[in-house]
């Protein structure tokens, strides 16, 4: 792969090329219900359309997961979705915390937040707002969020150990995460792994799954709970695009799996004996 800017630079573009496509057309996206296969059908993303708050103008089929069904969100809480996107997650959170709470999406894409926003306005929503930023540095004070989600977007950053930290620091003591997310076990050939398209298509970057959730516990979030995991099949089409059928055949008797996990895990909270001048 190159450099950490130029592969976050290359997600910026199909990213951008993907918020100008309609989902009919995103669905030849490798994050998308295709992954340009010619067999077209979903292999990552979930149905999001029986969930309450769910606006189809926003659902491009670019996640790989269901993180606000698992979110345990509340009246009145504030939520951040990081990565996200035209809105589809915000939405469906939005719906959870009401007009007394507040949504807050992520994304460092400008014509995603340009969609997400426009979403948002014919929905006549004034307590979601969307934010251009980096998930490596959110633009968002600490101690904001009670609850945290994100759908297939931390494996497309190179530096993930630094998301958790900025997801810990912007959660409020007591506050916690549930993040969708792709992870392995086994090891990718390097023309998978060194494959631009499929790094913006959600595989290249993923890490393994151990590796994942011990990013998480060495940040210092606890009851970490794996939610869901299901298994994720890239078709043949797609991996004869940079493997040979031999080359095919051994990826599969390798037993590498690609998995789709959805992550629980919550910010300590303060101990009420050692609040400020409780201590002396």
């Amino acid at each position: 792969m190159e450099t950490t800017e130029q592969i976050k630079e290359m997600v910026r573009e199909k990213y951008s090329e993907i918020a100008l496509q309609d989902k009919e057309t995103n669905q030849s996206s490798c994050c998308g219900s295709g992954c340009c296969s010619t067999d077209v059908y979903n292999i990552m993303s979930d149905d999001y359309s029986t969930l309450e708050g769910y606006n189809p103008d926003a659902d491009l089929g670019l996640g790989c997961g269901l993180p606000t069904q698992f979110a345990q969100i509340k009246k009145g809480n504030v939520v951040i979705d990081l990565g996200s996107g035209a809105g589809n997650d915000a939405f469906i959170a939005r719906n959870e915390t009401g007009e007394t709470g507040k949504v807050i999406g992520i994304d460092f894409t400008p014509a995603m937040i340009d969609k997400a926003r426009a979403n948002a306005e014919k929905l006549g929503y004034h307590n979601v707002e969307f934010r251009q930023g980096d998930i490596e540095k959110i633009p968002v004070t600490e101690n904001t969020a009670d609850v945290i989600v994100s759908n297939c977007v931390l494996n497309l950053v190179p530096n993930k150990f630094g998301v958790f930290q900025e997801i810990h620091r912007v959660l409020k003591p007591g506050g916690h995460f549930s993040i969708s997310d792709i992870v392995l076990i086994g090891e990718l050939p390097d023309k998978i792994r060194q494959a631009a398209e499929m790094y913006a298509g959600c595989v290249a970057g993923a890490i393994q799954k151990k590796e994942y959730l011990d990013l998480i516990e060495a940040t210092g979030f606890t009851g970490i709970t794996l939610q869901k995991e299901k298994p994720i099949t890239v078709p043949d089409d797609i991996l004869s695009q940079y493997l040979s059928a031999e080359e095919i055949a051994s990826f599969k008797r390798s037993g590498t799996g690609i998995y789709s996990v959805t992550v629980f895990a919550q910010k300590q909270a303060v101990d009420a004996c050692c609040a400020p001048g409780c201590c002396n």
